[in-house]
């Protein structure tokens, strides 16, 4: 029977040749398909996380986690993004991050996935509380659970071409963009199901290329194979039909997200037709689809699962098998009917007995799934070459001080969170934030107030109404809490000679770089450079530095030279006003200018400049976008390729929601970036074809976007694209 042959009645009832399917609707019938799991399979559960589950959780960046809202709605998705994400507050209790539909409550269930390993822990509970997006957990079960789903897929493996995702026939949520073609490339999911007396239970399932098979517009179909037979999902749609699962394709950060009602078959021909090597598949799961959806995952993106990085340090973490063992033991003392707890400890004290085990076990994964049917089976992981950017990478910091420069600015003085190190940049150049904020990696673009090659920086960070960096940086950081830096980077700084005069113009936070510059001066016994330094603020209580500037301008009456503009009482600065303030400064022939702010001030200085034939090579500008417009948002997955000299480097899919640049890192592609809001130009990339909507403004020239630069990190693709990095 072909995939042609399959039709669905109005009642809903699968049919092959116009013959009903037969489905499994008894635990007698279930039991009778596919067995009961041997009394040592249940002896591996255990009530609490012990020191073993706990270390797992320590290194494990994403989980998949399966819970109910408020409205009964079915739900699966992934969560995490970075190593010990979880928090263990106890070992019965744990929280997290959740960003996402729906409130969880009631019964939960999770497995956690370390990267490059085939089994994952398996954990259930019920939620305690939530508050905002953090989630509490009440745990009453944990397990190993086997290998086989991650092998059969081939998760850790380097990805197999997609196979050609065929029409859906009818209607339904299948025919939604991107739903096809994300099936037949998923060959891992993370299926959640509930019983009818408060348990969940959320496990993985993998097969060779397409793990879930479309037969119309609304309805799945999904092989269950041998395993251990404890067979929960099963047992459990006997009782509650509605499930969901979240499906992940290798290479690509999005997630597909499904939510129905499930049923059992055992229908030959039906399993037939889902056969490795002529062997079928013991049943199948027959899922009504309601909703299916790709969308990007900010938990696959952060945690880089495809990148040689992610790949856990088996040294690190507890073998699962092993962890597995001596769960085994703690149970079988008290237990009936499984082999005695003596015998396994003393089995477990013999040296190397662990390796021995994996041995074992490899060599039983490979043996199981070759009667399966499936061929090339790889218990080990993959090590390709890593082609993750590395010449700017992230430098932990830690926060030494938090300085008050207004009522809506701080700086924060940050070290290194190891051995001390100096921060070398140029003065005037910025670094970007990284830090998480309710489970979301966040990255913000601010310069340097300090000056270089000391071992603290100081970044100045004005509060934006509605900013979700300022909002975190001026509410919820502490001393002694930990962020990350990228950078530095700019071209906006200092030049390696130093004219006899600068003339800095700044309004509001532009003023940041400039005190970097001012302060660096100031400090050099062998520059003798004038400065003069034209400030616009609101009001006086709004003037940042204003006590610093003053000192210093106190201090040097020589060398620097301070002018304020308050535009409440002033007035806003324009073309007139700042001509009539150069022309009083009588600069040389040589004299540089450096504007920083918003685009008013810019217009403003430009104009006048242009007005006194100031030469533009000796202007040097740094602009503030606070804000963009998405313009066109795409709505289907594109692919992108990235190419140097006309070689393709990487092929990724951006899924909708994504910039070039996020698919890009997630994938480990070599993709520059710094700001990532559109501001400094580093991710500015060559666009070979196709067709991307970037938001607006950014700081692209006219001339530049006529000549084809996109940037990635505001870039959403409209069409297959192909960009190329050979410039670089």
């Amino acid at each position: 029977m072909t995939w042609d042959n399959m039709s669905i009645t109005d009642s809903g009832d699968v049919t092959g040749n116009s013959r009903a399917l037969h489905r499994l609707t008894t635990v007698a019938q279930v039991e009778a398909t596919v067995g009961r799991p041997a009394p040592i399979i249940m002896l591996k559960e255990l009530g609490a996380l012990d020191e073993g589950c706990r270390a797992v959780l320590a290194h494990c960046p994403i989980a998949a986690f399966g819970y109910r809202d408020v409205d009964g709605v079915s739900r699966t998705t992934f969560i995490g993004g970075a190593p010990g994400f979880v928090r263990v507050q106890s070992e019965t209790r744990i929280s997290f991050s959740l960003n996402g539909a729906g409130d969880p409550q009631g019964p939960v269930s999770f497995f956690f996935l370390l990267p490059g390993i085939g089994e994952v822990l398996r954990v259930n509970g019920s939620v305690a509380a939530r508050k905002g997006v953090q989630t509490t957990v009440d745990i009453e079960q944990a397990y190993v659970h086997c290998a086989q789903a991650v092998l059969r897929s081939r998760l850790w493996q380097p990805p197999i071409p997609a196979a050609q995702a065929v029409g859906v026939e009818g209607v339904g949520p299948l025919v939604r963009p991107g739903v096809a073609e994300f099936l037949a490339a998923a060959p891992f999911l993370a299926l959640s199901s509930w019983d009818s007396s408060g348990g969940s239970d959320t496990s993985p399932r993998g097969d060779r290329q397409a793990v879930a098979r479309i037969l119309d517009g609304r309805t799945l179909l999904i092989p269950d194979r041998k395993g251990n037979k404890r067979a929960d999902t099963l047992h459990n749609l006997l009782q509650d039909d509605q499930l969901s699962f979240a499906a992940l394709v290798p290479g690509r950060s999005g997630v597909l997200h499904v939510r129905g009602r499930g049923s059992i078959t055992d229908d030959p021909a039906l399993l037939e037709t889902l056969a490795l090597r002529g062997m079928a598949p013991q049943a199948a799961l027959l899922i009504d689809v309601e909703d299916a959806e790709v969308l990007g995952s900010d938990a696959v993106v952060r945690s880089r699962l495809w990148t040689p990085g992610a790949l856990v340090d088996r040294g690190a973490v507890p073998d699962l098998m092993a962890l597995a063992g001596k769960h085994l033991t703690a149970n079988s003392t008290t237990a009936k009917g499984g082999p005695p707890a003596f015998l396994l400890k003393a089995i477990g004290a013999i040296p190397g007995m662990n390796r021995l085990v994996r041995l074992i076990m490899n060599r039983a994964y490979r043996s199981g799934l070759e009667k399966e049917g499936y061929e090339d089976i790889e218990t080990g992981r993959r090590r390709p070459a890593d082609n993750s950017a590395t010449n700017n990478p992230l430098r932990e910091v830690r926060i030494a001080e938090i300085r008050t420069e207004t009522p809506t600015t701080v700086t924060l003085v940050l070290t290194d969170v190891d051995s001390p190190g100096s921060f070398d940049f140029h003065p005037g150049q910025f670094f970007t934030l990284v830090a998480d904020i309710d489970g979301r990696q966040e990255r913000r673009a601010y310069s340097a107030s300090s000056a270089p090659g000391r071992d603290r920086l100081e970044l100045t960070v004005k509060h934006v109404a509605g900013g979700r960096f300022s909002t975190h940086v001026h509410r919820g950081l502490r001393i002694g809490d930990r962020l990350a830096v990228r950078g530095p980077a700019g071209s906006f700084h200092l030049e390696p000679q130093l004219p006899a005069q600068l003339v800095l113009v700044a309004a509001g936070s532009g003023v940041t770089p400039m005190m970097s510059m001012i302060r660096t001066l100031l400090a050099d016994p062998t520059a003798r450079a004038r400065i003069a330094l034209l400030y616009s603020s609101r009001c006086a209580e709004e003037v940042i530095f204003a006590d610093q500037l003053a000192r210093l301008a106190n201090d040097n009456p020589d060398r620097l030279a301070v002018t304020h503009v308050l535009t409440r009482r002033d007035g806003r600065l324009d073309p007139d006003g700042v001509r009539r303030w150069v022309t009083g400064l009588s600069p040389a022939a040589d004299t540089h200018y450096y504007v920083c702010g918003p685009e008013p001030l810019m217009e403003a200085v430009r104009g006048a400049l242009t007005g006194l034939e100031v030469s533009p090579e000796l202007v040097h500008h740094e602009r503030y976008i606070s804000g963009t417009d998405p313009g066109s948002a795409p709505t289907a997955p594109q692919e992108m390729t990235v190419e140097h000299d006309g070689h393709p480097v990487g092929t990724v899919v951006v899924e909708p929601g994504q910039t070039l640049l996020d698919a890009g890192l997630a994938a480990g592609l070599p993709m520059p970036y710094s700001c990532t809001v559109g501001n400094c130009g580093d991710c500015m990339l060559k666009l070979r074809s196709g067709e991307v909507a970037q938001n607006e403004p950014n700081c692209l020239t006219p001339q530049q976007k006529a000549d084809g630069y996109i940037l990635t990190c505001v870039g959403h693709p409209l069409s297959k694209t192909t960009l190329d990095i050979t410039d670089l």
